[in-house]
Parts: C-alpha cells; structure tokens; sequence
C-alpha cells in the first residue's frame, strides 16, 4: 500500500478524490491503492529544554548556554494531534511506500520528515512537488515524483533554520530576562529575544528614534508661474544643504528677475515605455493588500493561502516574480479560465503561445520568464481554475493577483517625457511633463484603480521611508505627470515669481507594507526593483514567516499600530535598548545568516559548518550577558544598579555622589 501524507485534512481530502481513495477511514481515505492521511502543521517540534536535562529546568545564567550534544523531536499538541500522529504513524508502519504531499517549501518538507522520523518509517519515500492544487497539477505531479534525497538540502535548510531559532531565542530569552528583567519568580516578566524577531523589532525602534529627534530645517523654493505652467528655479547645491537657505536670498532672487523676461531655452521630448507591474511574490502581494485595503500581512497570507486550496492560484510563499519556461504554453489556457470574469482578457484570446513575435502570438517577455530567477515555485498567478465560492476579501486578493497576470501580456504603456528649460536673467528654471501615448497594459486595470498601480520603473515604498524628506506639494515629482503646453525654444514673456517657505519633514513610521520591505532587503532603503529582487537572499526572515514575525511583535506588546503607523511600545524600546550584542538587533547580519541558510538550500554551503557557526554565535550572545555588568547591585553603595557609559560602568546613584567606576 502507498501511503500518502498531505499538509491538512483539506488538501488531504482532495489529493484522495483525485487519486480515487474514497472510502473514508478514521483520520484518512483509502482506495484504489492508496491510502491519504494528513498532518496538523507542526505535529513535531524540538524538545524544551528541560526536556534534555535537569540543569535546565531552572532558569540561571551558570547553565547557559545550553546546546544539547543532540537534537531530539517530539509530537507536540493536544490529544487530538497525538491521535492523528497514531493514525500516520500505523499507516507507515504497513506501508510499501510514503509519498510526502506536504507544503511544497523549507517549513514544509521540515514538517513532514519530522514525522516520519517519529514515525519510525523505514519504507522508500518519494516527494509530490506541485505549485498548485488543481486536478491536473496534482496528476502531473504524481507522475514526475522525485526521490525524498532530491530534498535532502531543502530538509538541512529548514533543520539549521530550526535549530538556530531554538539556540538564539533559548538562551538569549533566558539570559537577557535573567539578568535584565524586572520582577522575580512567576511575576518576572519574560524578555523574549528571537532571531528574526528582534532585529525586526530594532528596525522599528530605531526609525522611531529617527522621528523623535528629527530637527527641521527651514528652507526657501524658487518657482515662476508662465503661461499657466509651474518652473521650478535649478539652482545649485552645495553640501548638501538647500540652495535658498534664507528668506533674504530668496527675495533678492525674486527682486533680480521679476521685471525679466522667461526665455525657453530649451524644448527636449523623448519618447519611452512603462512596462507593466510584476507579477506577485508573497512580501509584494502584502505590501499592496497593506496599501490598497489595510490588510495586515497576516490577513493577506490567510487570504492566498485560502485561494490556493480553493485551487484558483498557485502556491503563495514564494520570493520570485517570475514564471518558468514551462509555464508558457499554459498561459492560453489559463486567460481562456477566466475570460468570464475579466473582459480585459479579450484581446489576449486567441494568441498563441509558440514565443514568435507579432499579430496572433502570446507575447513572451524576459521581464516574466526568466528560468534563472525561479528555483523551487514561480510567482503567483491564478490557475485558471473558475474562481465561485470567495469572500469579499479574497475576491479583491484574487483580482490583484489576476489582473497583474493579464497586465504582463499586454504591450507596454508608451509615453512622451517633455523637459522644458527656462531662463530669466541669471536663474534657470525647469519643467517636466508626461503624456500616454498608447496605454498598453494600464487599459487592464479599471478606471481610478489604474491610478494606483506603478509600472516596473516607478514601484517604490521608499517615500514612506526617506530621511529628512521635503514637504512640498508643488515638488517636480507632482508635476511631472501632466502634459505641457506646445513651448517653443526661444519664445519668451512675463512670469510671475513665487518664493515659499519649506520645511524639512522627518521619515514616517514604518507600516506593515514598508516594514515589509524593510525585512526583505535588511534595512536598506531600496528605489529600483531589480536591485531589490537581488537583495532578497540578504532579507530577514522568509516570506512565509515574516507575517507571523510582525504579529508575535503584536501578540507580545513590542510593538502597536496607531492608524496604519507602526510604533514601538515603551516595552519594545526598553528590550532593543538593554540588548548589548549586535548580532541580534542588526538586520544586515541577520541577512547575511538568512543568505547562509540559502546556500544550504541549494548544496552550496555544509549544514555542519553552519551549525558549528550556530553554536559560536549562542556562546558568543551568552557571554556578552555574563561579562556585562550592567544591572547588577553597586559594589560601592549597595543601593544603586551598575549602568554601562561609552567606556566605563557606572553607578546609577551618581548623582546622589556615588562614585563607583570601572572601564570595560
């Protein structure tokens, strides 16, 4: 007997339809010489510590660290998840063959080997890898079953991953809240320190910190009003300062050109294209439901991850925004599913897929297939499965996602950028403009929703997180986008000069959907998409937990929302500011840990070498906190607490003339 184990009792009870094991058992189907079963998510986990020894059943900092010479798993849950590992564990005790049908990911295939080896399973087994849940998907899957040693990576991948979130959050939770936490006994409060979760939370404290002590800068702007046209004076920067940094030089400029004439100097149009917004990875998709309907990140997975096992899209936590080659011969018959229920697909039925340009052909853009780019799923597209059955919410997910999928094959906006160059005595001035030539992929998107959605070249988050950006409703970024009138070189006239005062403004806090980005790029603030795309091996966290990693920041009061703004609570300072080791508060080493955990993935860097690494690191973390002596009891008075300077301990009673000191 073949058995078969899925990711949840849904996906279970559809992968036995398909194979024809419909005679329902306790806890699974059987039929036609299968027999499908089904896990909970995570039946196994790795032991608590105290399950390893008694050393470490009480918290003190003389049993830290605490690294187990071997990791060992248990079934964890209720009753009921030890019922159903019973069933699964019988299943492979009779079995021929298992065929792993879980959650075709890192966390995925972590889960199920889990099992297994619980299980004791000593029988061949064999891995279904499918992007979506459809009939088809799965029948072509089952006949392209791979060796479980295909995936051995992917298994050390998760594993290491695993493994250095227990290492870090056990014994830095247990350190920091040892030494640093106030309170004791079952009223100490619990100082918990994670591997994603605690740089994601110094992201957030330190951009706050940015706000807090933001100073404004007052500055002046130059702009001339002529024939109805707003110019803006280009006046040269020096130091990066404002060019006009005082009303009296303002009105001296004003005063030396307002009786001049502007002479157009200069008329320069250039034709170019936009090309159409990239199809959805998981962290995109967030960042635009966060946007566009406020959904938190954890509502937008809950979303997808429903519309891909109500089968009408594919697989959702992936990190690409691109589609195989193989892909392409089914992108007809995908548009053809839904033509019902988007009109836009018209003018797509009825082209072929054979990658030849011109009149009757699908048009086949690097932009969208791109084999290099996709590794274990391709971006998210629908399935072309009939989408009956959704919820106002994920009628609006499912539209985003399937309105970007016909976008990418409709030809390029094209548009006409004018830059007019103006002059009045000794001040230049300027002026662009924009105008659609052909809409091209933007007659997609329905009147007024258009407006919100950006081309390849212009998606960018990063006006939410600019330093020191200026207020200014009149800037060239707001003009750009009309048309101009007919100017010709050499024409000149009256214009009526403006001086107004500007104010520096400081960042904004972070939302969902800039934090996101945030996490997937380590920090860094990023404008162009494709240099965002090549950053994401660096992100922190993976797509398919960083949701979960933002709502445990929630869930343990690091973190609250104020409108759509995220702000760090008093708590949530307090721990990124009592943390003294970098490596967990920066995002960028986190990233480069992340990057490792990659290279594993695909057989390029050993899983012993980076849990050797793994345990250095802990070690490293554990004795930062021992050797620290801030916080404990002064020497000197007995009544104050050691606090750390920039090059010396303190006393906390300084003030009150203790005069404890002490380099470090």
């Amino acid at each position: 007997m073949t058995v078969c184990v899925a990711e949840k009792p849904s996906v279970g009870e559809y992968i036995a339809r398909v194979l024809g094991a419909t005679q329902r058992k306790n806890g699974y189907f059987e039929g036609n010489g299968y027999q499908v079963t089904w896990t909970f998510g995570h039946l196994c986990a790795l032991l608590e510590p105290q399950e390893y020894t008694d050393q470490w059943k009480g918290w003190n900092l003389s049993s830290l660290p605490m690294i187990p010479a071997r990791f060992s798993i248990k079934v964890h849950g209720d009753e009921g998840v030890h019922k159903q590992f019973n069933v699964i564990k019988s299943l492979i005790e009779q079995a021929d063959e298992v065929i792993n049908c879980g959650d075709a990911g890192q966390e995925g295939e972590l889960i199920q080997r889990w099992v297994y080896q619980q299980a004791g399973c000593k029988c061949p087994v064999k891995r279904l890898w499918v992007s979506s849940l459809t009939e088809e998907a799965i029948r072509e899957g089952f006949q392209q079953l791979k060796d479980q040693s295909e995936y051995q990576h992917l298994y050390e991948a998760g594993l290491m991953r695993a493994i250095g979130d227990w290492l870090l959050g056990m014994n830095a939770t247990r350190a920091y809240t040892i030494r640093y936490a106030q309170g004791t006994g079952k009223n100490r409060q619990v100082l918990s320190v994670g591997r994603v979760q605690t740089p994601t939370l110094a992201l957030v404290v330190k951009r706050q910190a940015e706000i807090e002590h933001f100073v404004p800068k007052t500055y002046w702007e130059l702009k001339t009003t002529y024939r109805d046209t707003l110019f803006s004076a280009q006046i040269p920067v020096e130091d990066g300062e404002y060019a006009i940094t005082s009303q009296e030089q303002g009105e001296a400029l004003v005063e030396s050109i307002k009786d001049l004439p502007l002479e157009i100097t200069s008329v320069e149009k250039k034709k170019g294209v936009e090309y159409a917004p990239k199809l959805y990875d998981l962290t995109s998709l967030q960042v635009d439901c966060n946007k566009k309907y406020s959904y938190s990140a954890d509502k937008t997975l809950q979303l997808i991850q429903s519309l891909y096992e109500k089968r009408v899209t594919t697989y959702p936590r992936v990190d690409t925004t691109y589609l195989s080659d193989d892909i392409y011969p089914k992108v007809p018959g995908t548009l053809a599913g839904i033509k019902d229920y988007f009109p836009q697909t018209a003018p797509l039925l009825g082209l072929k897929a054979d990658g030849k340009k011109g009149a009757g052909s699908l048009p086949k853009s690097k932009k969208v297939f791109d084999n290099k780019k996709v590794t274990d799923h391709h971006a998210i597209i629908p399935t072309g499965q009939r989408p009956e059955g959704l919820t106002a919410d994920e009628k609006k997910v499912y539209d985003l996602v399937a309105l970007h999928f016909i976008a990418a094959f409709y030809p390029e906006c094209e548009v006409s950028n004018t830059t007019v160059l103006a002059k009045a005595g000794e001040v230049e001035f300027k002026v662009t403009g924009r105008e659609v030539l052909q809409p091209g992929w933007r007659a997609v998107f329905e009147k007024g929703q258009g407006d919100n959605v950006q081309s390849t070249k212009e998606n960018s988050d990063d006006s939410e997180n600019s330093e020191g950006s200026e207020n200014s409703e009149n800037s060239e970024g707001s003009e750009n986008s009309k048309s101009l009138p007919a100017f010709k070189k050499g024409e000149s006239g009256p214009h009526v000069p403006l001086l107004k005062e500007k104010t520096t403004t400081p960042p904004k806090y972070y939302t969902e959907a800039t934090l996101l980005r945030a996490m997937e790029t380590a920090g860094k603030t990023v404008e162009d998409e494709e240099l965002r795309d090549a950053m994401k091996e660096n992100g922190i966290g993976r797509p398919s937990t960083r949701a979960a990693i933002i709502e445990k920041l929630y869930q343990r009061k690091y973190i609250q929302k104020q409108g759509k703004s995220l702000r760090a609570t008093e708590t949530g300072v307090n721990l990124i500011h009592t943390i003294i080791s970098p490596l967990l508060k920066s995002a960028e080493l986190t990233g480069l840990w992340e990057k490792k955990l990659r290279e594993i993935e695909r057989g390029e860097y050993p899983a012993q070498d980076f849990l050797n690494e793994l345990k250095e690191m802990t070690s490293g973390v554990v004795y930062d906190v021992k050797s620290n002596k801030a916080g404990m009891l002064c020497p000197v008075c007995r009544q104050g607490t050691i606090i750390r300077g920039n090059t010396r301990y303190g006393c906390s009673r300084w003030r009150e003339g203790c005069t404890y000191a002490e380099p470090f």
